[in-house]
């Protein structure tokens, strides 16, 4: 193997790693659990952002970074379904780094953020060595690619959370083993969740979904409010509560919760937590 090394006198990695442990600290601060999507251009990473947003964007607030090199279709895709979004792009560079997330996320409230989508610029090398300061690493393989694609590929896989073989309906028009695809992914890192997804099967697209929700469980669940507690029409056309007065119904809610906990389960009781 011919490998051609040119010193820089600057360390690149050490530096974005630097930036992305600020990034990590500010998600953990706020309690938003920040998602890292990866994969080329056309294996569905785009798509299956957008049916996990329209499944979650009910019960948590989400907002999504959308990397590129010079478009904003992406972008528009998911500022279409109603959440915060800003468009990344990254002119020449072929990645995400944690500078330009670090950049964006100052864009957005993270207060205001449970769930935080990040998809990466479209292909399967770059993005693999930048920590953008994310939760949860995701690679999405389409079958198109051909299954071939994982070896060829193998750094991207070793450093996930989670891999997905999507648009497996296609498999047999594009001569492609969907099984031998997993397996692959399976030898390069047996510790991971392998999903086979395909839009025109629902049940696949929410396996995808079960796993966001389950890692950010996972890490903010025990300190997570019910939904109502963080969106809620509100007068005026705004769709959340101003942060004072999310504050206040946290402070009524614990209430109801206390007086429900000391045996006061009164029909009285029970009625305050409606109202409250």
């Amino acid at each position: 193997m011919i490998m051609h090394i040119i010193s820089l006198g600057h360390d690149v990695f050490k530096e974005n790693n630097k930036l992305a442990a600020k990034n990590k600290e500010k998600f953990r601060k706020h309690d938003v659990f920040a998602v890292n999507v990866m994969g080329a251009i056309g294996s569905g990473k785009t798509t299956l952002i957008e049916e996990a947003i329209k499944s979650l964007q009910g019960k948590y607030r989400l907002a999504a970074i959308a990397g590129d090199v010079v478009a904003d279709m992406d972008a528009n895709r998911f500022a279409k379904l109603g959440i915060p979004t800003i468009p990344a792009n990254t002119g020449k560079e072929c990645h995400l780094d944690a500078n330009i997330v670090n950049k964006s996320i100052e864009r957005v409230n993270l207060k205001d953020i449970d769930i935080l989508f990040m998809e990466n610029v479209g292909n399967l090398i770059c993005p693999a060595d930048f920590d953008l300061g994310e939760d949860m690493r995701v690679v999405v393989v389409s079958v198109s690619e051909g299954d071939d694609i994982i070896l060829k590929h193998p750094v991207v896989f070793k450093t996930v959370n989670l891999a997905i073989v999507n648009k497996t309906d296609i498999a047999e028009a594009v001569d492609a083993d969907a099984d031998k695809m997993v397996s692959d992914i399976e030898y390069l890192n047996p510790d991971i969740p392998v999903l086979k997804t395909s839009k025109k099967q629902k049940e696949t697209v929410d396996a995808w979904i079960a796993e966001i929700e389950k890692a950010y469980l996972a890490k903010v669940g025990k300190k997570a409010w019910p939904v109502f507690m963080k969106t809620r029409p509100f007068p005026g056309g705004s769709s959340s509560f101003p942060a004072e007065d999310i504050k206040t119904i946290k402070f009524k809610y614990l209430r109801t919760l206390v007086g429900l906990l000391s045996c006061k389960c009164r029909a009285e009781a029970v009625m305050g937590a409606l109202v409250a």
